[in-house]
C-alpha cells in the first residue's frame, strides 16, 4: 500500500467515523460565541465563523487536531484553493475543503487573499456579469480563480491570465450573500 493510498483511506474511515463537519451557515462552527449583533465570531480573531480564506502555501498538513503532535491525516497541495474555516483554537485553524473534509491547518499557511473553485464544467467567463455578454474563457471544474469582487449575483475573477465575470452558483468559495469589493 502506498502511503497517498493509506492516508485516504484512514482519512476516509475518519470521516465515516466522525460525520462531516458543519458547513452550512444554520450550523454553528464548534467554538464560535456569539457577537453583539448576533452573528458567530471566532473566540481568537473576533472574525465570523464560519469564513473563506485560501491556502498561502503549495502545501499545507492537516493534522487531526489543533497542535503539531497531532498526526497530519492528509497534505493539501494546491496553492490558493479557497477553504472555508469552521474552528480556531489558537494559533491553529479548523478547515474544510469544498467537499467537506479537513482538519486544523496552522494559521501561518492561510490567506485572507480570497479565491474560488469553479464547480461547473465548461463555465463561461462572460465580459460584464450577465450571459448575453461575449464570453471571455471557458473554465473547467476545478479551475481555482482569484476574486476581484462580487455583486449579489455574479463574481468577477482572474485565472490563467483571463479576467471576467462568473455567476455564484457555478463557483465554491463565496457565500450567497457575500459582496466583496
Amino acid at each position: 500500500m502506498t502511503v497517498r493510498y493509506t492516508v485516504a483511506l484512514v482519512a476516509l474511515v475518519l470521516f465515516q467515523m466522525t460525520g462531516p463537519i458543519a458547513t452550512s451557515a444554520q450550523e454553528a462552527p464548534a467554538n464560535a460565541v456569539e457577537a453583539s449583533d448576533g452573528s458567530l465570531v471566532g473566540p481568537v480573531t473576533n472574525l465570523p465563523l464560519p469564513r473563506f480564506v485560501s491556502l498561502k502555501a503549495n502545501e499545507a498538513n492537516v493534522r487531526r487536531g489543533p497542535s503539531l503532535t497531532h498526526r497530519i491525516d492528509w497534505i493539501f497541495m494546491r496553492r490558493d484553493m479557497p477553504l472555508q474555516i469552521v474552528a480556531e483554537y489558537g494559533h491553529w485553524r479548523r478547515v474544510i475543503d469544498r467537499e467537506g473534509l479537513g482538519g486544523w491547518v496552522h494559521y501561518s499557511l492561510l490567506s485572507g487573499t480570497r479565491s474560488v473553485i469553479v464547480d461547473v464544467e465548461g463555465q463561461p467567463l462572460y465580459s460584464r456579469p450577465d450571459p448575453n455578454t461575449p464570453q471571455v474563457a471557458i473554465l473547467e471544474s476545478g479551475v481555482i480563480g482569484r476574486i476581484d469582487s462580487c455583486e449579489i449575483d455574479w463574481c468577477r475573477l482572474s485565472s490563467g491570465g483571463y479576467r471576467g465575470w462568473a455567476p455564484k452558483t457555478a463557483l465554491w468559495g463565496v457565500g450567497a450573500d457575500e459582496i466583496l469589493d
